[in-house]
């Protein structure tokens, strides 16, 4: 529940996503009905009663007018009557989240509307969920497309979604050298258990990869049994719409758009199995690895290792493969990893932050994977990822839902979260006035006759600097609290005559922040020269 003064800071940020107001002068307007399914269906909002919207006007406080309801108790009782009603499916609401905000002459409706539970999606108007669903997106309410319903019915079921019996596919789809590598790997990783024994259609279904619906008298190929074992030909013909694509775009230049790239080629049986299996070493090639044996087969794992299998098994698992259009995809660059798969979170983001659940959409596909040594089915996953990230001093990792595109991506950065000290340096570094800049051109632009005017008017030759060691000089132009900063670096160049920032952070174990502010501060005393442009830059002397 909100204050008054909260509620209007929220206002004057303008309608978005999460923020819609209304006039209803006298009564709840219908439209309200649609923002309640939309928000409910998407993260979550507030509506407002009460407030005017004049769109001529850009400035927050003009633009939305307070003019308040006439009969507050009134309106709130007929919501309340009409959310109990069949005109809405579901009220996933609670006492507290319709309240009224009084200041003055003026009263407001507010309705905080939570984002439902996946098992209550769609929450809609009227009987059919395919005309009366909503979604939320910039511009405001919109009604939810047929598959984007579809998407959320199929997300109702606690068992996941991937237990489902294909019709007409059978073992013979399965792709048997797959089949077979996986079960060397299982073997390895499970030397005593019992289904080593079983024959590959028994294998397959004790795994949920084959399933027999007794009262339906059908039985076949599950979705998990499909896409993590089934030929790339199979898989293709009952999910056409999904596809999988991994690139390496560390280094990328506008003539090189990527340097390594796994997608459909021909070249492989395009399953799960497979391209979990010829992308993951990719991801830690660069990696430096330790030497353990475990079941007969070398493990090269350290805790980056398991965060980044960690991820790449939960865009698998978390995958909705029936949506109408997604991509599974993998993007490695020089700063992070970003990890994208078709459809939308089931859990709030903050349970899936705090941890300690797993609603898998493809549950036969975890316990898949975990068999085999990937994975963790226990709801621990994703906060060992950001206990890891952090471990290692990095941003934490960022979970985006897109819930137009209906898709998720994690990104990983491999960036380091600066100390107070560091940022301060940094944003110091960056706000260097326009005066300093222009300095700085002027003087990499001095001709060398100014340049040796320029010297002769501070009293020093070229002949005194070779006479002078550069420490005794730098020694005496700099304060004895800054010489100290520098002195590692001084003495590397009288050494080597010239240094780049690189070297120079290297040297001292200073962030990149910090050193530029050293290096800055020996050029401004004439002994140290810039050279280079912006992306090959030297220090000499």
């Amino acid at each position: 529940m909100k204050t008054w003064n909260e509620l209007l800071t929220e206002i004057y940020k303008g309608e978005k996503i999460d923020m819609e107001c209304k006039k209803a002068k006298n009564s709840i307007p219908v439209s309200v009905y649609e923002t309640y399914s939309s928000f409910a269906n998407t993260k979550g909002g507030i509506i407002v009663l009460g407030v005017d919207e004049d769109k001529t006007k850009i400035e927050p406080k003009e633009r939305f007018i307070l003019r308040g309801i006439s009969n507050p108790e009134k309106l709130r009782e007929d919501f309340w009557n009409t959310i109990n009603s069949q005109k809405v499916n579901a009220n996933i609401l609670v006492d507290d989240d319709v309240y009224i905000l009084k200041q003055e002459s003026i009263s407001l409706l507010v309705i905080e509307v939570p984002k439902a539970d996946f098992t209550m999606r769609p929450v809609y108007k009227g009987e059919n969920p395919y005309k009366g669903t909503f979604k939320r997106n910039h511009e405001g309410d919109y009604h939810a497309k047929e598959y984007e319903v579809r998407a959320m019915i199929r997300d109702q079921s606690d068992t996941g979604n991937d237990s489902t019996i294909l019709e007409g596919y059978t073992m013979d789809d399965i792709d048997q050298d797959t089949l077979k590598r996986y079960r060397y790997m299982f073997n390895s990783w499970n030397p005593d258990h019992v289904w080593r024994e079983l024959d590959d259609k028994s294998f397959v279904e004790m795994l949920g990869g084959y399933r027999r619906d007794r009262r339906e008298k059908a039985e076949g190929l599950t979705v998990a049994g499909l896409m993590m074992f089934g030929t790339g030909l199979a898989i293709r013909d009952e999910f056409e719409n999904i596809f999988m694509d991994y690139r390496d775009e560390s280094s990328a230049n506008a003539d090189t758009r990527w340097i390594d790239r796994v997608t459909y080629d021909g070249t492989w049986e395009n399953n799960l199995f497979n391209f979990f299996r010829k992308v993951m070493p990719k991801l830690t090639e660069n990696m430096k690895k330790p030497f353990v044996l475990k079941n007969q087969q070398r493990v090269e794992d350290t805790p980056m290792h398991k965060a980044i299998r960690e991820a790449f098994v939960n865009m698998i698992i978390h995958a909705d493969y029936r949506m109408d259009a997604g991509v599974l995809k993998i993007i490695k660059s020089d700063d992070a990893i970003r990890f994208s798969n078709p459809g939308n979170l089931k859990l709030p983001k903050q349970q899936i932050y705090r941890g300690g659940e797993s609603k898998a959409r493809n549950p036969h596909i975890q316990t898949m994977l975990r068999m085999i040594g990937y994975g963790d089915n226990a709801g621990s996953g994703f906060p060992d990822i950001l206990s890891i990230w952090k471990s290692y001093g990095f941003v934490e990792p960022e979970l985006e839902e897109d819930t137009i595109a209906n898709n998720v991506t994690l990104i990983m950065q491999f960036k380091e979260i600066l100390s107070e000290e560091d940022e301060n340096e940094r944003r110091l570094s960056e706000d260097l006035s326009e005066e300093d800049e222009n300095e700085r051109r002027l003087s990499e632009d001095l001709s060398e006759e100014d340049e040796n005017e320029r010297r002769l008017s501070e009293d020093l030759s070229e002949e005194d600097k070779n006479e002078r060691r550069l420490s005794e000089v730098l020694s005496e132009a700099l304060s004895e609290n800054n010489y100290k900063k520098v002195e590692m670096l001084v003495s590397y160049l009288e050494k080597n005559k010239s240094i780049t920032s690189k070297i120079a952070e290297n040297i001292t174990g200073k962030s990149a922040p910090t050193v530029r502010r050293y290096l800055k501060m020996l050029v401004e005393t004439g002994y140290v020269k810039v050279e280079g442009n912006t992306s090959n830059t030297r220090y000499v002397v």
